[in-house]
């Protein structure tokens, strides 16, 4: 019996279908807290920015307390608070801003 004609039809559309598997069950592997949306990590900067002002606050009125120096330290320590705070959403940002880069590097190669 004479070869299937369509044989090499068949075996693009095999290789088209790995590929989309693959790239599938990339994006599936990813796993929790690897693809987030960019509302997801604007709360997270939010978060972030926040929670290091009130650990900040609550280190400054507790030693503010302790020492009896009542508005110094609580004032002092809202600052670095706030600076921790700035730094850990620059750094974030920057970690978001490379994944994008990353992954529109990749996608060019791909094309």
């Amino acid at each position: 019996m004479a070869e299937d004609p369509d044989k090499t039809r068949l075996d693009a559309f095999e290789t088209r279908l790995a590929r989309a598997r693959a790239e599938k069950a990339g994006a599936a592997s990813g796993g929790v807290g690897k693809n987030f949306s960019q509302s997801e990590m604007a709360w997270r900067m939010v978060i972030e920015l926040v929670s290091g002002i009130g650990i900040g606050f609550g280190i400054g009125y507790g030693l503010d307390v302790l020492f009896g120096t009542m508005p110094f330290l609580m004032v002092l320590f809202v600052l670095l608070g706030l600076a921790a705070g700035i730094k850990t959403v620059i750094r974030t940002a920057t970690e978001m801003q490379e994944k994008r880069q990353a992954a529109e590097a990749a996608a060019d190669e791909g094309k």
